[in-house]
């Protein structure tokens, strides 16, 4: 018989404008490294300050979770908050055996916030770093939500008039993604669509609407499944066990843009470019 370990995950994601703090404890027989996930209610993604933290269960795990809006000023919520979730679940810092962490694509300044936390508690704790991309961490969230989700094409509002996006198959034999596309960086309509029934998770649909020609091919589209420290600390607990940890030395943000901010040439031609779309949209009188 194998024997039981107990591990607990700390995952981070500050990619948006929220600060995301995730407490996992699995106890665990090392037989398998998927996580089953039960058709339950995921809870609401959105924690009020000073409240409890809300749990969510699955398989042999827990996971105590806080998601506040905290626009640009997360940088000062998130040591807090990780404080507040271990006295939540009535852990210690020191009782830590891995800590994940969103690496992006996403917001320059939170992605870096992120990684810098993951780091610094990792080298006093000694524990490895698992890199975990918000956009798998997206799709995660849209398989937590709809259970029988397996394929989805995960596509984010990366400003500039560009889309952050993905495709990912969940494979339930082997209880892990596997990456079809992997992060990319493209015009909303250059997206390439899968084959497959999917569903298209992220807030590309919201952000593009028709222009993003996934939101028609889509089996589903799931407009809530956006970064947040629940998926990334399952999908985390299997990067873990399947060894996929770097020392925290290596951890650094996944950017997939190398650009912050537009040419003033650049600004002005996209804004001629919505200023047409516009008169074209405008109803005949």
């Amino acid at each position: 018989m194998a024997p039981m370990t107990r591990t607990v995950l700390l995952a981070l994601d500050t990619s948006t404008e929220f600060c995301s703090v995730a407490l996992l404890l699995a106890d665990t027989d090392n037989s398998s490294s998927a996580v089953a996930v039960s058709a339950v209610t995921v809870p609401n993604a959105v924690t009020a300050p000073n409240a409890a933290a809300p749990q969510y269960v699955t398989g042999s795990s827990r996971v105590w979770f806080r998601h506040e809006a905290t626009g640009a000023v997360s940088s000062t919520r998130l040591l807090p908050a990780i404080r507040e979730l271990f006295d939540d679940a009535g852990l210690a810092l020191a009782d830590c055996t891995a800590i994940a962490f969103g690496a992006g694509p996403g917001s320059f300044t939170g992605l870096r916030t992120a990684t810098g936390v993951a780091q610094g508690l990792a080298f006093g704790l000694g524990v490895p770093v698992v890199p975990v991309g918000t956009l798998l961490a997206c799709a995660e969230f849209a398989r937590l939500r709809e259970p029988s989700v397996t394929r989805v094409l995960t596509a984010l509002d990366a400003r500039m008039d560009e889309v952050y996006w993905a495709d990912f198959e969940f494979d339930p034999a082997a209880g892990d993604w596997r990456t079809i596309r992997p992060a990319s960086l493209d015009a909303p309509d250059a997206l390439v669509l899968p084959d497959v029934p999917f569903t298209l998770a992220g807030n590309g649909a919201a952000a593009f609407g028709e222009r993003l020609p996934a939101v028609a091919a889509a089996a589903r589209v799931d407009h809530e499944a956006l970064p947040h420290a629940l998926p990334v600390a399952l999908a985390g607990l299997r990067a873990l066990r399947a060894g996929r940890t770097v020392p925290p030395e290596l951890a650094a943000p996944e950017y997939v843009r190398d650009k912050v901010a537009q040419t003033t040439a650049e600004r002005l031609e996209a804004r001629a470019a919505k200023d047409a779309r516009g008169k074209e949209e405008e109803p005949v009188r």
